[in-house]
């Protein structure tokens, strides 16, 4: 179980700490004072459970949790704060408990026991895939490291088309266009696909390609993409397309107009 505690008081904070290390002694406890580098680390770190202090400086305790939830849906909020109206604000945040300070071991003990979530529940996608400006994926925050330059092309083509199959023929077309012998991108290919094949399974992430017959597709549930998450949530979203989109490959020049037009559906109420 991973624990994150933001708390501006470092006398509270210490406090806290020493309470959820004696009741969680296996736990991985990430500790701040600071709502930015708190998240910043969440984003390195799979978290459990935030205990929050609602009067953070910068960004708040609850905004803080909204960010956390965006992160991930099934982390288990406990508020924390001085002001006994907040408790309301935390409900409607589906936080899993609110504790009033001072602190006091019993209550956090009492929200430890009582989570709204089972610790693991809703772990994030360890796969990243950055589509916006160059293309890249990433496994755990480090870039996956394909033997091939053309391996990765085909994975951004299989994000580019959304979990679509994606016949071979369609991958060679795109690839190299209609330059050089078929047979000999035929067995280019089939090396390609060996090399995709060895380095996800090195990385225990196999799951992420779907294949059939002659054809593959990106598993979307199994990655995080910033292009599919716009599309989703729209202005919501963390990540917003300007322009820029896999920029290293030329077939992707194509889609550009796409994603001009999904642009302007989006924001065209802001004109």
């Amino acid at each position: 179980m991973t624990i994150l505690v933001v708390e501006k008081n470092r006398a509270t904070l210490k406090e806290a700490c020493e309470i959820l290390q004696r009741q969680q002694p296996d736990a991985k406890i990430l500790q701040f004072t600071d709502s930015p580098n708190a998240l910043a680390a969440a984003r390195e770190n799979e978290i459990d459970v935030a205990c929050l202090d609602t009067a953070l400086p910068e960004m708040d305790g609850l905004l803080l949790g909204r960010y956390l939830k965006d992160l991930y849906p099934s982390v288990n909020l406990i508020m924390m704060t001085k002001v006994r109206a907040t408790a309301f604000d935390a409900m409607e945040l589906r936080a899993s408990g609110c504790i009033l300070l001072p602190l006091a071991e019993k209550d956090l003990n009492r929200e430890l026991r009582e989570l709204r979530y089972p610790p693991g529940e809703g772990k994030k996608n360890r796969v990243f895939v950055q589509t916006f400006g160059n293309f890249e994926i990433f496994a755990d925050g480090v870039p996956i490291p394909f033997k091939y330059t053309r391996t990765k092309e085909i994975v951004a083509l299989l994000i580019n088309n959304k979990g679509v199959q994606t016949t071979n023929g369609e991958i060679i077309a795109s690839l190299w266009e209609d330059d050089g012998d078929p047979r000999v991108k035929t067995s280019y290919l089939s090396n390609l696909r060996q090399d995709l094949q060895n380095t996800l399974s090195d990385l225990g992430l196999t799951e992420i390609i779907i294949k059939q017959r002659g054809s593959m597709a990106i598993a979307r549930d199994k990655v995080e993409c910033d292009l599919y998450e716009w599309i989703d949530k729209k202005r919501k979203s963390r990540y917003q397309y300007h322009g820029d989109y896999m920029n290293q490959f030329s077939w992707a020049e194509f889609v550009h107009a796409e994603l001009d037009e999904i642009s302007d559906e989006l924001y065209e109420d802001e004109y």
